[in-house]
């Protein structure tokens, strides 16, 4: 007999392998559309946040990342994609992510992080180490661009992080890791 614990376990990894995969398709497609999702989230951060504009262009580079994330009561877990583009340079760095985490909370949440680097360091501890680690509070109702969300923008160090859900309905208090990581199949 299959414990609830192991079938959750089973429920919450295909649920965010559909929720985040890139689906099938050429290197090119997947890296165009992630360039498309950067593309789309950049805008939507300039409309919410008009001054985001020049933090993003006055950086030494930032990072765009789409996640689905999974709260089932006691344990957290999300897996996503995103980009890093070197302002310098104008050079994308394709990467994923992963992440879980216990707390209390339910639901289920589609989010985007933009990730803004104000030093070269920074951007390439980020790009080369990649962890985090914190905690996550936050509550979240949006289908279809109705609905609300409590999001936010925070500073660590050299790097601002602006977050912001795009569809999903959770109410969770985690303490959670997310590791970002190259992506080898997109870089070439």
């Amino acid at each position: 007999m299959v414990s609830l614990k192991t079938a959750s376990i089973v429920f919450l990894c295909v649920l965010l392998s559909a929720c985040a995969s890139m689906g099938d398709g050429s290197t090119q497609d997947k890296q165009d559309k992630i360039l498309s999702m950067k593309n789309d989230v950049l805008t939507q951060l300039f409309q919410q946040k008009p001054d985001s504009r020049k933090v993003v262009e006055g950086s030494k580079g930032y990072g765009v990342f789409s996640n689905a994330n999974v709260n089932l009561l006691v344990v957290s877990a999300g897996t996503g994609y995103g980009v890093v583009k070197n302002m310098a340079t104008q050079q994308h760095t394709y990467m994923n992510m992963a992440e879980g985490g216990v707390g209390l909370g339910m639901g289920v949440k589609d989010y985007r992080i933009v990730m803004v680097f104000h030093t070269k360091q920074a951007m390439d501890h980020f790009v080369n180490n990649g962890w985090t680690f914190g905690g996550n509070a936050d509550a979240a109702a949006v289908a279809s661009k109705k609905g609300g969300s409590i999001e936010g923008e925070a500073y660590f160090g050299d790097v601002t992080v602006y977050t912001f859900t795009e569809a999903g309905l959770a109410l969770q208090a985690t303490v959670k890791g997310t590791k970002f990581w190259v992506d080898s199949e997109l870089n070439p």
